[in-house]
């Protein structure tokens, strides 16, 4: 069993920043950022391969929103920085995309996933 556990979830009013970060219980492949919002199909948010020499991110989220790994301690961060209120979502680590950078976006693609970490931000 992979074990994968989110922290750094909170509440900020817009504008505002969090850092998530998601550790896993052994090293790992291509992981992702993904967030879940009640009613809406899961979106994905970010993802980085192994060597963290590339990532891909959700539209929406581009030029806000930095993914990066810690191989060493098997930890994934999100640099969340100028919150709007459409992101508040549950967001959850995902583990070993085993395709192409550019198609771990699609959930499918992940094998493993946490338990996720509650985003909220107001405006």
């Amino acid at each position: 069993q992979v074990q994968l556990v989110e922290s750094g979830g909170g509440s900020v009013q817009a504008g505002g920043s969090l850092r998530l970060s998601c550790t896993a219980s052994t090293s790992m492949y291509a992981m992702g950022w993904f967030r879940q919002t009640p009613g809406k199909e899961r979106e994905g948010v970010a993802v980085i391969t192994s060597s963290g020499g590339y990532t891909n991110y959700a539209d929406s989220v581009k030029g806000r929103f930095t993914i990066s790994r810690d191989t060493a301690k098997s930890t994934l961060y999100l640099q969340m920085n100028n919150l709007a209120p459409e992101d508040t979502a549950t967001y959850v680590c995902a583990a070993n995309c085993p395709g192409a950078i550019s198609r771990c976006l699609s959930s499918a693609a992940f094998g493993y996933w946490g338990r996720g970490t509650q985003v909220t931000v107001s405006s």
